[in-house]
């Protein structure tokens, strides 16, 4: 069974995540290949996990040095992207490497994070906007980043779980109304994700 909440006794020493730093990060990198999927030009879902928010909160630390005062405030903000057992957690990010056209482009965005759905088996599952702080301004222009929750019911994850299941991942927002087909090999990984 998954775990659903990282723990201060989950984090490895600083010495020895040192160590072994190279080879999680191959290791946890490695199924992070089968938790990603582009969605148009521009919009590429990374689906969360234990494992991969584990990794950032070791991460943030190794980087920033700040010791159990950075711990806390590292679990606070990673633990709400760990699947709870009947959800699905990404993160999407807007990847647009020419700045002025990144910015033309999140202006006329506002409330993407609302319009995400997955779709398989003739049911709609949308996106939950992660509700720490809004990410799209009064003026109507998104974040680049975007975090979200796609909460399925039982009968859903055991279709979902299914190998001869289709699963469309898009948004409906009128400026980014593109769809994509998960591959078969994200499906599996994310079925991992349930309890």
């Amino acid at each position: 069974m998954a775990k659903h909440e990282i723990r201060p006794s989950d984090i490895l020493p600083p010495a020895e995540y040192a160590k072994q730093r190279s080879e999680l990060r191959r290791r946890i990198g490695a199924t992070k290949r089968n938790r990603r999927v582009e969605v148009g030009p521009y919009a590429t879902f990374y689906f969360e996990s234990y494992d991969t928010m584990w990794l950032q909160v070791q991460e943030m630390l190794h980087i920033e040095k700040g010791g159990d005062a950075q711990l806390a405030d590292e679990l606070h903000a990673y633990n709400p992207l760990v699947p709870q057992g009947n959800e699905l957690v990404a993160t999407f990010m807007i990847e647009i490497d020419d700045a002025d056209r990144r910015q033309r482009v999140l202006a006329r965005l506002g409330g993407i994070e609302e319009t995400a759905f997955l779709r398989f088996a003739g049911e709609t599952v949308k996106a939950v906007a992660e509700a720490d702080q809004d990410r799209t301004t009064a003026e109507g222009k998104a974040s680049s980043v975007q975090f979200v929750h796609f909460p399925l019911t039982p009968a859903q994850i055991e279709t979902f779980r299914r190998p001869d299941t289709e699963v469309v991942l898009g948004f409906t927002h009128p400026n980014y109304g593109h769809m994509a087909v998960m591959p078969d090999a994200v499906r599996a990984e994310l079925a991992k994700d349930f309890d």
